[in-house]
């Protein structure tokens, strides 16, 4: 495919030899309005080389470019030189690249050689997998499979939060008040039972908070009784999980939870000693981060427990030795913020260069219409609910507007789940929202349905016009504005994707498959595409396939399926 930009590149070098190629592809802007070109160049930044105005500049370099078989005109317009490209050239080289690319246009090798791990969705074992944990995942998902498109070697883990202090409430509660056949009837309502009660009952009664540290020191120090229990704990709560993993159609290559660090926390302990960075306080040991702006960093409580600090340095340092990563990903709520900060300014006081690839993704966060989530008093939406109620009410739907559709619980399932991912990453990833059923099961307006539907559509198009996608096609029949504007976000599509992983930002992709929907359905409403002229429909069907291979791509990036009927 043709590069337009690094054509553009070459125009301004050819006439500024002041400027170095990479000064020039970072000024070159992409304009509002096509009316305005594709690209544009501002020639601000050469008033103080060649001692004129900016738009007299701008004259003088148009002149001097001559004619570009790449571009239809460039002109001047005030400080800016515009670029507008051959349109029978945009389109040609994109739909051809499309066509033999497949699901593969955008793809690339910029990551080869390169290890890349994102961690994502690392719910906390025993507790519930509820609505505030969707976006963790769906937005650790869908990076994760950004980065794998694009070359780099990734490796998706769900660090699970298998131990700390709520696992001594949990133990303590379960010796006091448990029942393991009830529990195992129902894991997560039970467990949170027990973890509520535990809690109401601690803010009165302060032993109980004590009697909960001792259990988990002897968790961590393999008391058999305490282990038994918590083995069983994550076995049942990790089955729970995997329901919901299972429809979303989400797998990890590592499942290596805070417990899996246990052993490994005590080099982390020895080396902050023997730098000189624990100081002692009051019989616990923390890192004074003063310097820097933040708290002391807490590593070990009095007791000699561990905290997520000391746990998350032991997991990076892990990580490090076993996959010598390029980026290590940490898709964690702002909440986190200063946690993250403090332990990776931890590492690199260590001595450690990598710690500036120890990135944290932050996302806003969840709350209910009537109020914030909360575990410890109950207070939860459940994702599994909510993902069943979707794929429910797109069931209704189907029985309602297409009842003899094949598939049916496949498409409501493909559909109903897509819904609640694509709300998910349709906005940028850190505001915070509430959540809201209405929203989340609406099918109308900018919606992962109505991209679906587009692709669905397509699909019958196509089947209806016999398409041959080895026929020979003359793109020049393709000149509407219609045409030329879809082809336009075709082409922008492998940038696009590129944003997203540089950016962390998959709402880029979901925005960009949005567009080339609605510009599809306007050209479909307003276009005979299976048109009498065999050589015209062919060049349609052609464009046809091209953005519904590239709708199915950009829903596969976000970890959604594209039915092939709706």
């Amino acid at each position: 495919m043709l590069n337009f930009k690094e054509e553009v590149v070459e125009i301004i070098n050819s006439k500024i030899e002041e400027l170095e190629e990479k000064e020039i592809r970072k000024l070159i802007e992409v304009p509002p309005s096509y009316d305005m070109g594709d690209f544009a160049f501002p020639v601000f930044s050469l008033a103080k080389i060649f001692r004129k105005a900016p738009p007299q500049i701008a004259e003088d370099l148009v002149g001097s470019f001559g004619d570009n078989e790449y571009f239809e005109k460039i002109e001047a317009k005030g400080a800016y030189i515009n670029f507008f490209v051959d349109k029978e050239k945009l389109i040609e080289s994109t739909l051809e690249e499309i066509k033999d690319k497949k699901d593969r246009y955008g793809s690339s090798d910029i990551g080869e050689g390169k290890k890349v791990i994102v961690e994502f969705s690392s719910p906390n074992i025993a507790k519930p997998f509820h609505i505030g944990h969707i976006r963790t995942t769906v937005i650790g998902n869908s990076l994760y499979k950004i980065f794998t498109f694009l070359g780099f070697d990734t490796v998706s883990i769900n660090h699970l939060g298998d131990y700390g202090t709520q696992f001594g409430m949990l133990i303590s509660a379960f010796k006091k008040w448990g029942d393991r056949e009830v529990i195992e009837k129902d894991p997560i309502n039970e467990l949170l039972k027990l973890y509520v009660r535990f809690n109401k009952e601690a803010e009165e009664d302060e032993d109980l908070k004590d009697e909960a540290r001792y259990w988990f020191r002897e968790l961590e120090n393999k008391n058999e009784e305490a282990l038994e229990l918590w083995k069983w704990i994550r076995e049942i709560s990790l089955n729970e999980f995997n329901r919901v993993y299972d429809l979303l159609n989400i797998e990890f290559d590592s499942y290596a939870g805070e417990s899996f660090y246990s052993d490994k926390m005590p080099a982390v302990i020895d080396e902050l000693n023997e730098k000189k960075l624990l100081e002692e306080s009051e019989g616990a040991y923390l890192v004074d981060l003063e310097e820097y702006d933040m708290p002391p960093a807490l590593i070990m409580k009095k007791d000699g427990s561990t905290l997520y600090t000391t746990r998350d340095i032991a997991a990076a340092f892990y990580r490090k030795e076993k996959y010598d990563f390029y980026k290590n990903i940490y898709v964690v709520a702002s909440q986190q913020n200063l946690h993250f900060k403090a332990w990776i300014k931890i590492v690199e006081l260590m001595g450690h260069e990598w710690a500036k690839d120890c990135i944290h993704i932050p996302f806003g966060m969840v709350s209910l219409e009537d109020g914030t989530l909360s575990t410890r008093r109950g207070r939860v939406v459940y994702l599994e609910d909510v993902l069943n109620k979707a794929i429910d009410n797109t069931r209704k739907i189907i029985e309602d507007r297409n009842p003899d559709l094949e598939n049916k619980e496949e498409v409501a399932k493909q559909v109903g789940i897509g819904a609640v991912i694509f709300q998910e990453l349709f906005n940028q990833r850190i505001k915070d929202y509430v959540f809201s059923w209405d929203r989340t099961l609406s099918f109308e307006g900018e919606t992962g349905p109505y991209v679906q539907y587009t692709h669905a559509r397509i699909n019958s198009l196509l089947e209806r016009g016999n398409f041959d996608l080895d026929e020979e096609v003359d793109y020049k029949l393709l000149k509407t504005e219609e045409e030329i504007n879809i082809a336009r976000l075709l082409y922008e599509f492998p940038r696009t994707v590129i944003d997203s992983m540089e950016k962390y930002e998959p709402f880029f992709v979901t925005r960009h498959i949005v567009e080339i929907a609605q510009a599809f359905n306007r050209f479909y409403n307003s276009t005979t595409i299976n048109t009498e002229d065999k050589e015209l429909k062919k060049a349609r069907l052609t464009l046809a396939f091209t953005v519904k291979t590239v709708i199915k791509t950009g829903l596969s990036l976000l970890g959604m399926e594209a039915p092939e009927r709706m």
